[in-house]
């Protein structure tokens, strides 16, 4: 008999058993307490909580108990729990929860006592935090600007409660001017957050804001705005409605917006606004891949740009190849930001092209060895290859026995056993955030063992000093995956460093999306590639079975291989569709395969191809036991050519 075989008669034989004889104990009281928790329905969870005391997941029964009463609870209630839970990640849950209750109280006393113990960096708590401050009685309350609380103000997201709260506290003591008001406006428009800008608009008074139909007009129909100006820009309300027309028209055409404030229009606004506006064009053509992109950010002369704005004029220079000013634009970075693997490489490929060897080996040495894309590739700069250590520490049976003994780690193991794998996983990344290496790698091989993948690849990837690839970068389904991309032609390690992505092997993940399985597999690309490959009698409902999800993964992997013909576009393919990853190459001239990445324009895209083609590399070292460099995987990458057809839909992603 196959292993297939064996695997299928053993799935049903477990589903043959009656549940109980599976279940744990105490599984229904804890399902039936999570469902009455979600449902608001207090009485219900109440009884099923009695038939749970002293089990495993304790802290959580009381946690989703106290929470759906917090706001009217007793301090001494709050303060018992955090006490008979100290040190538990429910208890920093409920605290964070405690301190807004608290601000919004304006409980100072108790609020002071509790923000000392809390360790996140909360934007709702540091709001509260600094309305404390301000509202003391006892004569030390400090001076509150808007200038010491920009980190608020120019969140690009509608605030919170709190920080609501601190922003009308600013506007009460008159600490927030209209220009004030107007900048976060303009961020929000650049943002696409529009109704977080109408918010914000409410703090003017009625003579400086705007009219509503011509800002509805600005937000929704710019270019109509922008073809009949008005007469008169005299009046601020007014200018800056057109200036917030011409950000949101730069989203859409780049292009279109560049060519208005060329015209006549830039001779209507303060050369302030001017600069803004082409610093602000030349940000959505470098993201739009406009190979005018450059000048118009030229055109801002000195205006200061934001992190974001320098990180794509870096990206426009790489794909212009203009290396002086990939150089002068990270010098311009902040230190975080130019400290970074990914500018502290390109800065040394700069400083490299432009002659300056001995200083670009300096920058390479600094992330070199490092396992992520930009170490990869700063280490092939120098010289070398990294490859997996020969020499793996493998954790003691004692050491794993201590894990299985850790409260923490056991309740993650418990809730995602019970299908509530987002508090699992919260649980044991609380768990093991201050972890040494050894401790790290003994919760890997406990999860390992448990088969609970996720946790074990992340666990063994914080390792500092002492490492376990095969932790790393484990090989579940081994047969299933080196079957299929035989069967497809398919290069198995690189199949595998996608799959490590997109799942990390969680055979039954599912996403926000709707996809499904160890390949993330959508509906409608599921039912395209059965018809592909001639899948006989598929249904969905079967597409998270490990072999029918490997057959439609690995079948949409090589149909994308296919049309554009180098891994790293068939990922980015993958992760956003075919037509975005041949848009996204130049029209006329030929790409490094990691200029490519690093200038796609969805974030979460370039990071997803970067960690594919990443994982590709230890994946071949530990199959193949040989080194492929990532450069040689990268590749050149070809010009689209205006002739080339258009790929499949993008609507067909996995």
């Amino acid at each position: 008999m196959c292993w297939r075989e064996l695997r299928k008669l053993a799935v049903a034989l477990l589903l043959a058993l009656p549940l109980a004889s599976w279940a744990g104990p105490g599984d229904e009281a804890v399902l039936g307490a999570y469902d009455a928790y979600r449902a608001g329905d207090a009485l219900k969870l109440e009884r099923y909580a009695k038939k749970l005391e002293g089990h495993p997941l304790d802290p959580w029964i009381d946690y989703w108990s106290l929470t759906m009463r917090l706001d009217d609870a007793p301090t001494a209630e709050v303060q018992a729990f955090l006490a008979s839970h100290a040190n538990t990640y429910v208890a920093e849950l409920l605290r964070g929860d405690w301190l807004k209750v608290l601000g919004k109280r304006a409980d100072w006393q108790e609020f002071e006592r509790q923000v000392a113990l809390y360790p996140r960096d909360d934007l709702e708590v540091r709001c509260y935090a600094v309305l404390m401050d301000a509202q003391k009685e006892n004569g030390a309350a400090r001076e509150t600007t808007l200038a010491d609380n920009l980190w608020m103000w120019l969140e690009p997201h509608e605030l919170p409660d709190g920080c609501a709260e601190l922003a009308q506290f600013l506007l009460d003591n008159e600490r927030v001017t209209v220009s004030d008001v107007w900048r976060r406006v303009r961020l929000l428009f650049e943002r696409g957050q529009i109704t977080a800008a109408k918010t914000t608009l409410e703090y003017l008074e009625k003579r400086d804001a705007p009219d509503e139909r011509m800002l509805a007009e600005a937000a929704r129909q710019p270019k109509r705005l922008l073809e009949r100006l008005p007469r008169n820009l005299e009046r601020r309300p007014v200018r800056e409605v057109v200036v917030l027309a011409l950000l949101r028209y730069a989203r859409a055409e780049p292009d279109a917006a560049a060519k208005l404030l060329e015209g006549k229009l830039a001779s209507r606004l303060p050369e302030a606004d001017v600069r803004e506006l082409w610093a602000y064009i030349g940000y959505e053509g470098a993201r739009e891949q406009q190979p005018d992109a450059l000048k118009w950010y030229a055109r801002a002369g000195q205006q200061r740009l934001d992190e974001e704005l320098l990180a794509w004029k870096v990206r426009a220079a790489l794909r212009a190849g203009n290396w002086p000013v990939v150089r002068d634009t990270i010098d311009l970075m902040p230190p975080l930001q130019r400290h970074e693997s990914t500018w502290t490489y390109w800065y040394g490929r700069a400083i490299a092209t432009l002659g300056n060897e001995n200083g670009a080996r300096a920058y390479f040495l600094r992330i070199a060895g490092q396992t992520d894309f930009y170490g990869l590739l700063a280490s092939e700069e120098l010289g070398s290859v990294v490859a997996p250590p020969d020499n793996a520490y493998v954790p003691t049976e004692a050491e794993v026995d201590a894990a299985r003994q850790n409260p923490g780690l056991a309740r993650a193991l418990e809730l995602i056993r019970l299908g509530m794998r987002t508090e699992g996983v919260r649980e044991w990344l609380f768990t093991v955030r201050y972890f040494d290496d050894a401790k790290l790698l003994a919760a890997a091989e406990l999860a390992r063992r448990a088969e609970i993948w996720d946790r074990s690849i992340m666990s063994a990837d914080r390792t500092v000093r002492t490492h376990n690839f095969a932790l790393r970068y484990p090989l579940p389904f081994r047969e299933v995956f080196t079957e299929y991309a035989k069967t497809y032609g398919l290069d198995v390690a690189w199949v595998l460093g996608l799959v490590r992505q997109e799942s990390r092997f969680v055979s039954d993940a599912r996403s926000n999306a709707g996809a499904e399985g160890l390949m993330q597999v959508m509906p409608r690309t599921a039912r395209f590639v059965a018809r592909k490959i001639g899948l006989r009698n598929y249904v969905h409902k079967g597409v998270t079975e490990i072999e029918t999800n490997v057959t439609l993964g690995t079948g949409y992997m090589r149909l994308v291989l296919d049309q554009l013909g180098h891994p790293v576009l068939a990922s980015a393919a993958y992760n956003a569709g075919p037509s975005r990853a041949r848009r996204w190459r130049d029209v006329n001239r030929p790409l490094e395969g990691a200029i490519y990445i690093e200038t796609i324009p969805f974030s979460e895209t370039r990071d997803y191809v970067k960690k594919v083609m990443a994982n590709s590399v230890f994946y071949a070292a530990m199959i193949e036991k040989q080194v492929t460099p990532l450069k040689a995987r990268l590749g050149i990458i070809a010009p689209r050519g205006a002739a080339e057809p258009e790929p499949v839909d993008d609507d067909l992603l996995p």
